[in-house]
């Protein structure tokens, strides 16, 4: 079953908001107006879609969300329904909305986030864990310190080389004119900007950002029967979900990506090294590196030494993160990383496109390593 969806499934549309603050704005208008520039972008009409698969907003929950952003765009669809599995909820959503074509329940599926912890509220990132608060250990940047400091500990992991994948991500969002942040930094700023959680300094961590996103996903024959010209095909899917509590996992310097990744290469029949490009979760720089480890672009420990001298920068071997990631181009858990890899390979990233793009990765994860997606697209 696996092998059968393999170039069988495209993303047809992508859209999304601007990046950073919305004051006053809710999510639904966010989604909508992604939805809304995900449709121009591929030029259908909405009527064509009849699924409408989303994430929850994590700061301001709410039941049966996905037929609320429906009735908001106006579409009755066929399937409905929310995901969360974090930030690698996006590609579980376009593995769903596959799934359903198969079954035949439908033929044309939307999948579309938004929030807004920048100007709303933040206070789902903030809260403490479990009794360890007692201790300090509140939020997500406790936990990734810890990651960081094990990888450390066990490889020589250097902080200038986190610094490396903060470098290039910001390089990356300075060419992109729907950053959030396009600053350009060095390593020594790296180094020099404020602890959040040691060994992780204000630059090893995603961007708060307000937006929303969407993209648009179904057949091959489907979208030449809509005279979609650009379709970026879907070759391969994987998940995997350590799942525990951090403090319980036998390893935390391993992530779903190992077993995620091996998944979707399985399918698209492809090796890392064919990759043209990889856009990576990096809601903490230390997981950019331990994922391209545990995909196999290099041996686990050598992380460290694989992100240095520009390899992971535009005309390097392995650009990682064209748009900025999360570090800089939107702290939005992972559809901007779908939509930067689907412009890559229709060729419409301008000053940041990589030459000749014809095969990349995404990775979507969520938690603190807790959960894994990996998608392999094609052209």
């Amino acid at each position: 079953m696996m092998g059968s969806i393999s170039e069988k499934y495209c993303i047809i549309g992508v859209g999304h908001t601007k990046f950073g603050k919305h004051p006053g704005r809710t999510t639904l208008e966010m989604n909508v107006e992604a939805i809304k520039n995900a449709i121009e972008d591929c030029g259908i009409n909405k009527s064509e879609i009849d699924a409408v698969l989303c994430k929850y907003p994590t700061s301001n929950h709410s039941m049966m969300y996905s037929t609320q952003v429906a009735q908001a765009v106006g579409i009755v669809p066929k399937v409905s329904g929310v995901i969360d599995m974090g930030g690698a909820t996006n590609i579980n959503l376009i593995q769903y909305a596959i799934t359903s074509m198969e079954l035949g329940q439908c033929t044309t599926a939307v999948i579309s986030f938004a929030d807004n912890p920048l100007t709303g509220s933040r206070n789902a990132y903030t809260h403490p864990w479990g009794n360890d608060g007692l201790y300090g250990w509140f939020g997500t940047p406790p936990a990734y310190g810890m990651i960081a400091q094990r990888h450390m500990d066990l490889y020589g992991t250097k902080s200038e080389q986190l610094g490396a994948i903060a470098v290039a991500a910001h390089k990356h969002a300075s060419l992109n004119p729907n950053a959030q942040s396009r600053k350009v930094i060095s390593i020594e700023d790296h180094q020099n900007s404020k602890f959040i959680a040691k060994p992780l300094h204000l630059y090893d961590c995603c961007l708060v950002s307000d937006g929303g996103a969407a993209v648009i996903v179904t057949s091959l024959e489907n979208a030449r029967n809509l005279g979609i010209k650009n379709p970026v095909t879907i070759l391969g899917l994987g998940q995997s979900h350590p799942s525990w509590d951090i403090e319980l996992r036998e390893e935390i310097t391993v992530s779903g990506a190992k077993e995620s990744g091996r998944m979707a290469f399985e399918m698209a029949g492809l090796r890392p090294q064919d990759m043209d490009f990889a856009q990576i979760y990096d809601c903490f720089s230390i997981v950019n590196l331990i994922t391209l480890e545990d995909y196999g672009f290099c041996e686990k420990g050598e992380g460290g030494s694989f992100v240095e001298n520009g390899r992971i920068e535009l005309g390097g071997s392995l650009p990682v993160n064209t748009s900025g990631g999360l570090l800089s181009e939107t702290g939005m858990p992972g559809l901007q990383l779908i939509i930067e890899g689907v412009r890559q390979l229709r060729g419409e990233c301008g000053e940041r496109q990589v030459p000749n793009a014809r095969l990349g990765v995404v990775s979507n994860q969520g938690g603190v390593m807790t959960t894994h997606s990996t998608m392999i697209l094609g052209r």
